[in-house]
Formats: structure tokens, C-alpha cells, sequence
């Protein structure tokens, strides 16, 4: 009995379903106008649709009767046109603000940007960053630290002058610090309110949005500074080739692939930096200056030229965006593009502290021992001892 109530049950939802399916879209002029849910949704979606039954429905003040005939304050517009007028920025309507944010009252795209935030964007970072550290707990569980091979000299080759130190330095501590403050501000209320409380929340939101406005510009500073200091012996070559191959002797013990004065992973390393930390200091300036700087819709319009978001199945990018739609497109991509970087710099953390012996030395004191030197940086070794033996050589 139980069984046959339940089967009669699926098949009128089925039948139900089925129904609904094939119900062609009601004829909105029978209804005055009146959205489907099928427009809602699309909208919800930032999705183009045709809503001009509803746009150009927005009265007529001028028609309006005499003062003492008329039922209302405005008479020719109900408070239902007004606020059509409000929602498609028809309305005649003058704040003391100027510009082009003020002029966007009702924004429905916003709600689309507050649930990818909430959702797989959170969630993905989470994921990123704690798989990183567990992987690499892995992997120093299953290969332990990396030692010097070979037999220590007791001497030293500068590897690092003061000045690319100073900029190295200032890109890291700065991103380290925009790293925490981004990570508060986005988990704030999942994490910090939970565990301390709104007030305490307050405080850490208004400081970390301080300091991670301000440190910016040190992160843009230090970036610019190592790009120039090492551009030209970060350019991939065939020894990367050989490096990679064998994993450049990470993995294996007594391993040690020739190598310049960056190796293959170094390089990685480096234009990981620049053109994801390039990204995100642009994203980074549009948010800053949302109103100066927009981003999204000029760069839509170009990948549209290339028809490649059709492609990939995207369809065609919306390239008419509010200023308030740049700032989310911004903030979403700030934050995804920062959640890489702090993955692969969470991964250069521990390769040059606990990861392996001697290689803190290179950003710490500049001087590295000779022997760890000629195990990682074989060729750059080479031409460091060239040229101390031809700077010894006395002048004819």
C-alpha cells in the first residue's frame, strides 16, 4: 500500500513537471506587464533580456491634472512608475553627489557577485591554501630536509646584493601582510566572528582595510624593483629543460641539475610574482579608484573580438558594466588570482626556510656556502669564479 501511494505520488509530480515544461511563456501585455520567473532568474544572472515592457512603462508627470483635481502629489505617475524609473535610471532625479556611481541606484547583478563570494570563492581558497601546506607537510614527512651533499668549505660566494635583498624583502613582507589582512576581510564573518565577536571583528576589519589599502603601494614597489634587478636571468632557457626532467633533484637525494643563477623553479617562482602579482595590482587600482579605473568592460570587449568566450561556451561578455558591476568583476578576481599566488609563495616559503639547508642564507646575509652553491647553481658558480680570475689577473 505504502509502495503504490509513493509511485502515484512520483507520477503526478512527473506528470506535473512534464505540464509545466510544455507551458508556452504567458503573454505578458494580458498580465500588465508582469515578469515571469524565468525573466527573474535571467536577471539574477546578469543575463540579457528584453524588459523593455517594463523600462519604457514609466508614466508621464507632465500629463498630470491640475493640483486640485489630482488624487496624489504627483499625479500622471504612480509610486510604481516612479520606482520603475528609479530601477532603469529614468528617473529625474538630482542628488549633490556627482558622477557616475550615484547615478546607479538599484544594481541587480549584485546579487550573483555576493553568492560566487560567498560560495565557491571561499571555498576554493580555502582548499588552495590549506591542500598547499598539507601537501608540503607531506612531502617533508616522505623527503625530509633538503642537506648539503657534499663536504662544507667554509666559504662563502655573494649571491645577493643589499639592494635586491631590500626589494625582495619589501614585495615579501608587504604581500605576507596584504595576504592576512585579504584573508580577514574575505573570512571575517565565517571565522572571526564566531571565534571573537562582532566588536572584535570591527576593530581587525577597519585596521586590516588600512593597512592592506596603504602596503599596497610597497607590493607594487618591491614588484616593479625585482623586475627590473632580475628580468634578464629569469629568461627560460635549455638547461630549465634538464632541471625539470629530473624534478631539479628535489626528489631525489644526491641529484643536482646544472643550473644559472635561477634555476628552472626560480623562474616559475619569478614570473608567478610578475604576472600574477601584476593582475592582482591592477585589480588591486581599479578598487582603489572604482570610479577612474574600470577594467572589465574594455577587457570583455576585447575577448569578444577574439570570440573565444563563445568558444569556451561563455557566450558573449557583457561589456556595458555599472561601476558598482567593475568593483565586483575586481573584487572577485583580486581575490582569485591572490589565492594562487599565496599557493605557489606558500610553496617558495618553505623550499627557502625549513625545505632546504643553506637557502635562506641567499635573502638572509646574501653570502651562501660555497659547496651548496656548486650542488644547486653549478653554472653560476662557473661564471662567478671567471670573473674573480680575470678581475685577479694583473693588467698588461
Amino acid at each position: 500500500m505504502i509502495r503504490a501511494l509513493f509511485a502515484t505520488i512520483v507520477m503526478c509530480l512527473f506528470a506535473v513537471t512534464v505540464h509545466a515544461q510544455d507551458v508556452p511563456a504567458p503573454d505578458r501585455s494580458a498580465t500588465g506587464g508582469a515578469q515571469t520567473l524565468e525573466d527573474i532568474m535571467a536577471r539574477q544572472q546578469n543575463q540579457q533580456i528584453d524588459d523593455s515592457f517594463r523600462s519604457e512603462a514609466l508614466g508621464d508627470p507632465a500629463a498630470a491634472a491640475a493640483i486640485a483635481d489630482q488624487l496624489g502629489s504627483r499625479g500622471g505617475q504612480s509610486d510604481s512608475e516612479l520606482w520603475r524609473g528609479l530601477r532603469y535610471d529614468a528617473a529625474d532625479v538630482t542628488t549633490q553627489a556627482r558622477g557616475d556611481a550615484p547615478a546607479v541606484l538599484i544594481q541587480d547583478s549584485g546579487m550573483w557577485w555576493w553568492q560566487w563570494r560567498e560560495g565557491p570563492l571561499t571555498t576554493f581558497g580555502a582548499y588552495a591554501l590549506l591542500g598547499t601546506i598539507g601537501l608540503l607537510a607531506l612531502f617533508f614527512v616522505l623527503r625530509g630536509r633538503i642537506r648539503i651533499d657534499g663536504e662544507k668549505t667554509g666559504r662563502t660566494i655573494t649571491r645577493f646584493k643589499a639592494v635586491e635583498r631590500f626589494g625582495h624583502w619589501l614585495m615579501a613582507g608587504s604581500f605576507v601582510l596584504l595576504g592576512i589582512t585579504g584573508l580577514i576581510t574575505l573570512f571575517g564573518r565565517k571565522v572571526i566572528i564566531p571565534l571573537f565577536g562582532h566588536d572584535s571583528f570591527a576593530v581587525m576589519a577597519v585596521a586590516s582595510k588600512w593597512v592592506h589599502n596603504n602596503v599596497s603601494w610597497a607590493f607594487m614597489l618591491g614588484l616593479i624593483m625585482i623586475f627590473f634587478m632580475w628580468v634578464l636571468e629569469n629568461i627560460p632557457n635549455r638547461t630549465d629543460l634538464k632541471w625539470l626532467a629530473v624534478g631539479g633533484g628535489l626528489f631525489k637525494k644526491g641529484v643536482h641539475p646544472p643550473a644559472k643563477k635561477f634555476n628552472a623553479g626560480q623562474k616559475v617562482i619569478f614570473w608567478s610574482c610578475i604576472l600574477l602579482g601584476g593582475s592582482i595590482s591592477l585589480s588591486g587600482l581599479s578598487l582603489l579608484f572604482p570610479f577612474e579605473l574600470p577594467m572589465f568592460a574594455k577587457t570583455f570587449s576585447i575577448l569578444n573580438s577574439t570570440g573565444l568566450p563563445e568558444m569556451l561556451g561563455f557566450g558573449v561578455l557583457p561589456t556595458d558594466l555599472t561601476p558598482h558591476a567593475e568593483m565586483q568583476y575586481a573584487q572577485l578576481w583580486h581575490a582569485l588570482v591572490s589565492f594562487v599566488l599565496m599557493a605557489i609563495i606558500i610553496a617558495h616559503i618553505y623550499i627557502g626556510s625549513v625545505g632546504m639547508e643553506g637557502a635562506y642564507d641567499a635573502m638572509g646575509s646574501g653570502e651562501v656556502e660555497e659547496q651548496w652553491a656548486r650542488e644547486h647553481h653549478s653554472l653560476w658558480v662557473e661564471e662567478v669564479k671567471s670573473k674573480e680570475a680575470a678581475n685577479a689577473t694583473p693588467a698588461e
